[in-house]
């Protein structure tokens, strides 16, 4: 756990890290992608969104591995420049319960690579990127088109961001990919 800390302290704290993850958690605030709140868009979370954006920006300028769960893929894709749809309905509707759905990897990703066949992961969200961010590749989707993971194919090292909680479920592929990423070269 990395507590919010000033953002000029982001590049000698991931200096420190062999991989970083951008947890799930509050929305992103939609001024980060000059988008005005929605009514079911939830209070800002300010601090923590400054704090983890300076850290996936030097994550990535140090090359050092990045996994985005949830609200970490979205902010990935908001520190690439990308958008978010700030509400889909049916989502994220029990407050605190996960639902599931399944996720389509689509081939030739680094995703694909981890996870080669459709699964069913377990959700807790109801924002999604919609735009998205310079270098980043959809690389799993939902039945209904929804970007359920995005990687940085020709960019600084091993970048992944997924929009189910991988840490709910009982696949380990993708955290082992993680770590296999973040050991010794």
């Amino acid at each position: 756990m990395l507590p919010p800390d000033a953002p000029e302290h982001a590049a000698a704290t991931v200096a420190r890290l062999d991989g970083l993850v951008i947890a799930g958690g509050p929305d992103v605030e939609p001024v980060r992608y000059g988008a005005e709140p929605g009514p079911r868009t939830g209070p800002p979370a300010r601090a923590r969104d400054t704090w983890e954006l300076a850290l996936i920006e030097a994550a990535l300028a140090a090359r050092v591995p990045l996994l985005g769960v949830c609200r970490g893929m979205q902010l990935l894709n908001v520190a690439l420049g990308g958008t978010l749809v700030q509400h889909i309905e049916g989502h994220a509707e029990v407050v605190g319960v996960f639902g599931g759905h399944p996720v389509k990897p689509v081939p030739g990703t680094l995703y694909a690579s981890v996870v080669p066949e459709e699964m069913f992961v377990p959700t807790y969200h109801h924002q999604a990127v919609d735009r998205i961010g310079a270098g980043l590749t959809a690389s799993a989707h939902a039945a209904d088109g929804t970007v359920e993971a995005l990687e940085l194919p020709s960019g600084p090292g091993w970048v992944l961001g997924v929009q189910w909680h991988p840490e709910m479920g009982e696949d380990v592929r993708v955290m082992r990919a993680l770590v296999e990423a973040s050991g010794p070269a």
